[in-house]
């Protein structure tokens, strides 16, 4: 593989982010922390990075000892996994993530809400094992202020998975969860408490009482949420 241009410094840490802070790598590399190994799951984690350059970034992560490349286990194509030395970028990557919370309390605007990456997100991190003793559990999120086409997402939880919909399974719905995408992003990172967003009357949910009570059990919040 041909040698990139570098920084021309010996420091570590020029070598160092001559891998990792190449563009689109710390991302990569966090689908990567958050359980992502197939092509097509990585690609819903940097949807504005075409098949091309993720392939080429992938190869280059591999060259460079960060990650490995698998025949996928059942099927066809590859699957993509951290080395021990990747694995040990976690720290620096999560720090980079609460980093950036604490001291620069970034603004979201309209470009970075994007409702597919959060949806996508949040299907990762929850846990079925909290959804109420039932067979399936369908659950409708309403995200206001996008796109119709956007706005509205399910998540099935059955079997003890939960698949992620973009459209409508047909199944009965058991919660209706209804909030503005900012609203939305905000609860996910930790900015605001669900607690918070109800009282203020920014999330509303439609269901059972046990269905209502279950929500907080099932929806883990982002890895860079406080706490």
């Amino acid at each position: 593989m041909t040698r990139k241009k570098g920084y021309g410094q010996f420091c570590p840490v020029a070598k160092g982010a001559e891998i990792v802070a190449e563009r689109w790598n710390l991302l990569i590399l966090r689908e990567l922390l958050c359980g992502s190994s197939r092509f097509n799951d990585l690609k819903k984690g940097v949807p504005l990075m075409s098949p091309s350059l993720l392939s080429q970034r992938l190869k280059d992560l591999e060259f460079a000892g960060v990650i490995e490349i698998r025949p996928a286990q059942g099927g066809r194509g590859s699957e993509y996994f951290l080395t021990e030395g990747g694995q040990q970028l976690r720290p620096l990557i999560e720090g980079l993530g609460h980093w950036a919370e604490q001291h620069l309390k970034p603004e979201l605007e309209g470009r970075d809400l994007d409702p597919g990456l959060l949806m996508w997100d949040i299907s990762r991190r929850v846990d079925p094992d909290g959804t109420p003793d039932q067979p399936r559990t369908t659950v409708q999120f309403n995200l206001t202020g996008v796109s119709s086409k956007y706005g509205r997402w399910w998540i099935v939880f059955e079997n003890g998975e939960a698949d992620l919909c973009m459209k409508d399974p047909g199944f009965d719905l058991d919660l209706n969860i209804t909030m503005p995408m900012s609203v939305a992003a905000d609860v996910w990172i930790g900015r605001r408490t669900i607690t918070s967003a109800v009282s203020a009357g920014d999330l509303a949910l439609d269901g059972s009482r046990a269905q209502i009570k279950a929500f907080p059990d099932w929806f883990a919040l982002s890895i860079f949420a406080p706490g």
